[in-house]
């Protein structure tokens, strides 16, 4: 008698655990083809602009192009991953991506690119890929539990690093034989897997009892929540320090095989290759980083360490040394991107989720592109060798924000709350009805009055990042035990919506604040409408739909304030 042979198994935080699931598992293997084409592509336009353009400045401007596309839309893209499906929104994302890298491949095919035309088209797939970028990390919670996130995160930029490590040898090896066109050929092949998975994937998603949020409005609510986040703020603000200083890297690595290590397309891939292994290497370790250092301990080393590789590259003229320098700055700067992204991603509750992404890769590729184009600049002036021994000592000496920026704690996933019952309702009401006051009295024992003054600085943020504004504690002068909490909301969806944002943690809190009120009364909450005989207009000839608008069904009964 057989036995049948026992699947593998892996442990919660195994690197692996999320391919057990097979819709993360085909969009994961399908991912891993897109980022090989993107990295091909990659390869075959530096080269090309090194062959049309001698300046330092036109090469670094390749990676430019590509970057930039990410810092400007990606808040928009954010906002539209929070909106619509983000299946759909993928698969519309990476069409616009296919039709560019079609166009240009058909251009260079005729034999009619030119420097400018070379960027405006990597420029038209960084744009797809702007949009594509927050769907598509913020839909990894939906393809694979809480517990698994972390390594899902991990997995996702292995994906693009075995493509780092692989495509651009493969990609100095096709431009070396078939030139840059056979490379932007490659690039829109390769999109295809991934669109017919996604087209496959049979997404299941809640939808919202509320009608859905302007773009406009939806990416100011996203700008506020960043806003009054202090993790959020810290963890993007270190990203955009790591790209800006660690960038060079990538934006000089074409200047790196050619001028100090006289190389050709070939070499110029294998480099590549060298710093995609060691991300993969670093990506593997994430695991393992994470439970024996904290995140502060783990940036500072990763940002020491790289710094000591781009000095390495810089005074190296042998490729054996370089590549090696590659995979060490790989593991490490792998390893503090992952973790900027594992920050992001488990502090921001799923409401928000794709704007914050959206953030984060603003801050990334907003540092690498304004790098670039600096280290670019100062390539021309100093030199390939000066410019990388000035990244390497601003590495060393960025450690130093940790004094004023420490990394918060990463712990587990930021899970909505449970939806509040909506508020007793006597006065006719349209969702556009507004702005809506609201006023919470406290009653605090005048002993505990300082400690309940300094909680109430973090319920002020809990309010603000879900969408309340002009927030307010005041003391009664008369009765010193009487406190009065007072915000704005713009609208009564707004108000409705911003009920129903809180997470876990948060709705703790206000519960923690609610404790400390005395008496036999409960805590008095008053909600006002500030233009009684009105309501909010977009603009001045917006008809008053209030005959016809139809307000959102109450929910279950819970506790409220």
């Amino acid at each position: 008698m057989t036995e049948t042979p026992k699947r593998p198994t892996f442990s919660a935080d195994s690197v692996a655990a999320p391919l057990r699931h097979s819709v993360f598992r085909r969009i994961w293997l399908a991912s891993l083809l897109s980022n090989l084409g993107l990295l091909i592509q990659g390869v075959g336009a530096a080269w090309a602009m090194t062959q049309m353009a001698s300046s330092a400045d036109k090469v670094a401007l390749v990676q430019t192009a590509l970057m930039l596309p990410i810092m400007l839309i990606s808040m928009p893209a954010g906002a539209i991953a929070d909106m619509y499906d983000r299946r759909i929104v993928a698969l519309v994302s990476l069409s616009i991506s296919l039709a560019g890298a079609t166009s240009l491949s058909l251009l260079a095919w005729f034999g009619m690119v030119t420097p400018n035309i070379l960027l405006a088209f990597c420029f038209v797939v960084g744009c797809g890929m702007a949009l594509f970028g927050p769907a598509w990390q913020a839909s990894v919670s939906e393809q694979v539990p809480p517990e698994t996130l972390p390594s899902a995160v991990a997995l996702n930029g292995i994906s693009y690093n075995i493509a780092r490590s692989f495509g651009p040898a493969i990609g100095g090896i096709v431009v070396a034989t078939a030139g840059a066109v056979a490379a932007f050929a490659c690039n829109a092949l390769l999109y295809i897997p991934l669109l017919i998975v996604l087209f496959l994937w049979r997404r299941t998603s809640e939808p919202s009892r509320l009608p859905r949020e302007k773009l406009s409005r939806a990416i100011v609510s996203g700008v506020r929540y960043i806003a009054n986040s202090p993790s959020i703020r810290i963890v993007l603000t270190r990203t955009l320090v790591t790209g800006l200083l660690g960038g060079s890297v990538s934006a000089l690595m074409p200047l790196v095989a050619r001028d100090l290590l006289h190389g050709g397309a070939q070499t110029y891939g294998i480099m590549l290759g060298a710093f995609g292994m060691g991300a993969v290497i670093g990506a593997l370790n994430i695991a393992e980083v994470r439970k024996r250092l904290s995140g502060e301990a783990s940036v500072r080393i990763c940002a020491i360490t790289m710094g000591l590789a781009i000095a390495v590259i810089a005074i190296s003229k042998e490729p054996v040394i370089t590549a090696a320098a590659l995979v060490l700055a790989g593991s490490v700067w792998m390893l503090a991107v992952a973790l900027f992204n594992i920050g992001v991603q488990l502090s921001a509750p799923r409401w928000v989720a794709g704007r914050s992404l959206a953030a984060f890769q603003a801050a990334i590729a907003g540092g690498i592109a304004l790098g670039s184009w600096g280290w670019g600049h100062l390539t021309d002036l100093v030199g390939v060798e000066m410019a990388l021994l000035v990244s390497a000592a601003g590495m060393f000496v960025s450690p130093l924000l940790g004094l004023w920026l420490t990394m918060p704690p990463i712990g587990g996933r930021n899970e909505a709350a449970d939806l509040l019952a909506d508020p007793e309702v006597r006065l006719p009401l349209t969702g556009r009805s507004g702005p809506l006051v609201v006023e919470i009295e406290y009653r605090v024992h005048a002993d505990s009055a300082r400690v309940f003054h300094g909680l109430m600085q973090e319920v002020q943020l809990s309010r603000q990042r879900n969408g309340a504004y002009g927030w307010s504690i005041a003391r009664d002068i008369a009765d010193p035990e009487l406190w009065t909490e007072r915000y704005h909301c713009p609208t009564w969806l707004d108000y409705l919506r911003q009920r129903n944002r809180s997470t876990q943690a948060e709705r703790a809190l206000h519960v923690r604040a609610m404790a400390f009120h005395i008496g036999i009364e409960p805590v008095r909450v008053r909600r006002m409408l500030e233009r009684p005989f009105g309501s909010v207009r977009w603009k001045e000839d917006t008809p008053d739909l209030a005959a016809s608008e139809v307000l959102p069904a109450a929910t279950p009964a819970g506790s409220s304030t």
